[in-house]
């Protein structure tokens, strides 16, 4: 097998891919990208058995083949040659050769064979939407997953549709992020999936701002996403996510509308001297005054007073300093919303004009 590409295309091709290869794997191959020409296409493969990225670039020159070579080493090998230089490859006896320049190299190879083809059943729903869109919605609840949880339906981003609207929900089991965003056009609806969370986290790094449109093809145990020239896949979490409707508080007319850069400098500020290990931040609402406490087992303290337009009863809860800090910073205006019921409610953290993103917060004992 014998072909030529451009330093810049092979490079742009790997660097989109290269985010699911492992430096260390069980099997040896899927440290591997699987190299599969037709024609004058090359498409590059790789995958960790849980999500697979397909790129397509062009070549030069070729004759059909297909190859599977070390990807970190091919990656960190064009990332060093002269800029728009020229990359020949040609197989012999086992090992792949590459000239480049007074450049020779020659690395270690598998059969295609041994490359695991990924198991996704047949498409039963697609949806289109804009990248930008796509990924704003992941941005704004992805940092609320859980990591290693054993509740494994929360160790992912939630989606589903209602035909007008893409909704994302993640949870953590102390706190959840929702964001809805409004399709161009009416589409087919679909219940929940679950991503798991390396998928999440991979889909975010491939996505730009761009208005290009994204298709997401859905199917029983997997999602397909078309991204122009890549094709990301992923097997879906087999669960069910919990009710979250039932955690949003009855907010009734308990409600407080802060600066976002003073809150978040203030509670920044106490939660220097918060416990390090629970980060428990006590907020004291009472008439036209919020004050912020903090302690911890050193017996030092802080404690800061925001004035504030609230006159309801006197509330007095605790929450996690670096859950509500997270939450108000994915606020995007200058003034930020939070609503609360009781002592022991969670609290509604949400834009002062825009409800297509709410954060909740569960309460702690302080």
């Amino acid at each position: 097998m014998k072909f030529e590409i451009s330093r810049e295309n092979l490079l742009s091709g790997l660097q989109k891919i290269i985010g699911v290869i492992e430096r260390r794997q069980t099997l040896p191959v899927l440290s591997n990208v699987l190299f599969q020409i037709n024609g004058e296409e090359l498409k590059l493969t790789g995958t960790d058995l849980e999500i697979q990225l397909v790129a397509r670039t062009s070549l030069l020159e070729s004759s059909d083949g297909e190859i599977t070579i070390p990807a970190r080493k091919l990656l960190d090998i064009c990332k060093l040659l002269p800029e728009e230089s020229k990359i020949k490859f040609e197989t012999i006896d086992g090992k792949i050769k590459l000239f480049s320049g007074r450049s020779r190299f020659t690395l270690s190879t598998l059969p295609a064979s041994d490359f695991p083809a990924f198991d996704s059943s047949q498409c039963e729903t697609e949806l289109s939407i804009s990248a930008n869109k796509l990924k704003k919605t992941i941005d704004k609840t992805g940092f609320c997953m859980a990591q290693q949880d054993v509740r494994y339906y929360l160790n992912g981003l939630m989606i589903e549709s209602d035909g007008s609207l893409l909704r994302a929900v993640s949870s953590d089991g102390h706190r959840l992020a929702l964001h809805e965003e409004a399709l161009d056009q009416e589409q087919n609806e679909f219940k929940q999936i679950i991503l798991p969370r390396k998928g999440v986290v991979e889909l975010f790094r491939l996505l730009d701002d761009s208005d290009e449109e994204v298709k997401l093809q859905l199917s029983s145990n997997s999602i397909r996403i078309v991204l122009g020239d890549l094709v990301f896949s992923a097997k879906l979490i087999d669960g069910r996510f919990p009710d979250y409707k039932r955690v949003f508080p009855d907010v009734d007319n308990k409600t407080i509308i802060l600066d976002k850069q003073e809150i978040k400098l203030a509670l920044s500020r106490v939660a220097i001297l918060s416990n390090e290990k629970y980060k428990g931040i006590r907020l004291d609402i009472s008439e036209n005054c919020l004050k912020l406490e903090a302690h911890n087992p050193e017996h030092e303290e802080a404690d800061e007073v925001i004035e504030i337009h609230y006159a309801e009863e006197p509330v007095v809860i605790g929450f996690n300093g670096s859950y509500m800090l997270d939450a108000i910073s994915n606020v995007d205006t200058e003034n930020v919303k939070i609503s609360f019921s009781d002592t022991n409610s969670s609290c509604l953290i949400e834009d002062v004009d825009d409800s297509s993103t709410k954060f909740i917060v569960m309460p702690m004992r302080l």
